[in-house]
């Protein structure tokens, strides 16, 4: 990412708008602070669907269900406990410390 400020965008504009069409990205600036971001108005190319077809396999292991300690770990048990690891080990509010 190139970032100009407002004079040398004043001066340069051709050039980085052919920037931009190259897929460079351009940003301006205020002095040192970044004020506009030139982006191409051409979309971006569509998606193609099926475009990994045939690039990787699913066995039949990927549709039985998980062992009851990885889903917990999915659905947040595993913050909760080191949650409630860092309240035994760091103290509580009054500062006294527990073991």
């Amino acid at each position: 990412m190139s970032t100009y400020t407002v004079h040398q965008a004043k001066t340069n504009l051709s050039k980085f708008i052919a920037a931009v069409e190259a897929g460079e990205k351009v940003v301006i600036a205020r002095g040192t602070t970044p004020v506009v971001r030139l982006v191409s108005v051409k979309s971006p190319p569509k998606r193609v669907f099926g475009v990994l077809r045939g690039q990787f396999k699913l066995t039949d292991a990927f549709f039985e269900p998980l062992p009851e300690d990885e889903l917990a770990a999915w659905e947040g048990a595993y913050e909760a406990d080191l949650a409630s690891e860092e309240t035994t080990t760091t103290g509580n509010a009054t500062g006294n410390y527990q073991s």
